[in-house]
């Protein structure tokens, strides 16, 4: 999902001149942890124990790939850091100890890069993702058994404020590359998202299903991690979603038959595969952060059927997010799928996320827009 940005530090040796006032702990440190912690200029603030250590630097995401930073050794096995103003967002980010990737004992983990990570959030400003006085849903898990994957399925399920009393339509939601299904929960505030807008009447009340983005069987996992993978995981989550998934959504829950598709980055080449594969089964596709797999100069579109599209009578609602930050590739890519459609005329919204990178603020700028625009 992103490319990982390895920082470097000056070592000082006064820690005196590293720590400001003014500071407020980040929202991912652990109760009762001051750090990391972050001032009105976006500047943050670490303080890590490791007594043993010769030499440790940080290590992180997209959003903090410009960041310079002091680090000064304490005489008690501290080491502290002051940085730079970071970009506005949520990172991950780690330490290097010695040579060995090492998460931050002070914050949270969260599932990114294939692992649990630490990860910091550095304040924008905007409330709608932050839990108010409304009415709230909420997120249980569900699994069935696969066919196509021979095993097991976990996903979520968001169940709105309202369930019970009606039925609902339902977006199926997808996460990035490194991510698992816990990303939207935990790194992308769903509950919170849509609980406010519901409350605010700017959106319909909806289910979400958070399902994993890998479709693979045991033999295929073995095949090497590129984007032919990639490229036959979506074709087997296709398969998935419309022959397994939402059979059992729509047997189990109190749905209405309608449905949207979206999904961040990788999540949105599988959207856009599925709900392009099956406009007559969605009325409406979420790209956020597009990406394009095994495309050409040619042939853009090889592995992504996007021409089913145009010969369709239902013409799915198609909403395109993007950061304004985000690196070249992702740039291209938006730009080839938003000329293509222009092009055909076809009807699209792009949404550009004013001042962030490849993550999660991003993404959440991106679910906040499209779930307006949805089911209506």
């Amino acid at each position: 999902m992103q490319k990982l940005k390895i920082i470097t530090a000056a070592l000082v040796f006064s820690s005196a001149l590293l720590f400001s006032q003014n500071f407020r702990t980040s929202v991912t440190a652990k109760d009762g942890k001051e750090f990391p912690r972050i001032d009105a200029n976006r500047k943050a603030e670490f303080k890590v124990y490791f007594p043993k250590a010769k030499s440790v630097t940080i290590e992180g995401g997209d959003g903090m790939q410009n960041l310079s930073y002091d680090a000064a050794e304490g005489t008690d096995g501290f080491w502290s850091f002051s940085t730079w103003p970071l970009e506005i967002g949520f990172h991950y980010y780690w330490f290097n100890v010695d040579g060995k990737r090492t998460n931050d004992p002070n914050t949270e983990l969260y599932f990114g890069y294939g692992q649990p990570t630490s990860g910091i959030e550095i304040p924008s400003g905007e409330d709608f993702f932050f839990e108010k006085n409304v009415k709230h849903g909420e997120i249980i898990e569900d699994s069935f058994d696969s066919e196509i994957t021979k095993g097991k399925r976990n996903f979520k399920v968001y169940l709105p404020p309202n369930y019970g009393t009606q039925k609902f339509p339902v977006l199926y939601l997808y996460h990035g590359t490194g991510e698992d299904i816990t990303g939207w929960e935990r790194q992308g505030y769903i509950k919170n998202i849509l609980d406010n807008l519901f409350a605010d009447k700017k959106a319909t009340e909806m289910i979400v299903v958070m399902d994993y983005g890998v479709a693979l069987t045991l033999e295929q996992e073995k095949l090497p991690d590129d984007y032919q993978r990639t490229v036959l995981s979506t074709k087997n989550l296709d398969k998935l979603v419309t022959q397994e998934l939402i059979p059992f959504i729509e047997k189990k829950y109190k749905t209405s038959g309608e449905k949207a598709i979206a999904g961040l980055s990788r999540g949105s080449y599988q959207a856009m595969f599925i709900g392009a594969n099956h406009p007559e089964l969605f009325s409406a596709i979420g790209s956020f952060s597009p990406v394009i797999y095994e495309g050409t100069e040619l042939q853009p579109f090889k592995e992504l059927p996007v021409e089913n599209l145009l010969r369709s009578k239902q013409k799915p609602f198609f909403f395109i997010g993007i950061g304004e930050k985000e690196d070249k590739r992702f740039a291209e890519y938006n730009t080839i799928l938003a000329n293509y459609l222009n092009e055909n005329k076809y009807p699209f919204v792009q949404y550009n996320s004013a001042g962030t990178y490849h993550e999660w603020l991003t993404w959440r700028r991106c679910l906040n827009e499209f779930a307006q625009q949805i089911f209506k």
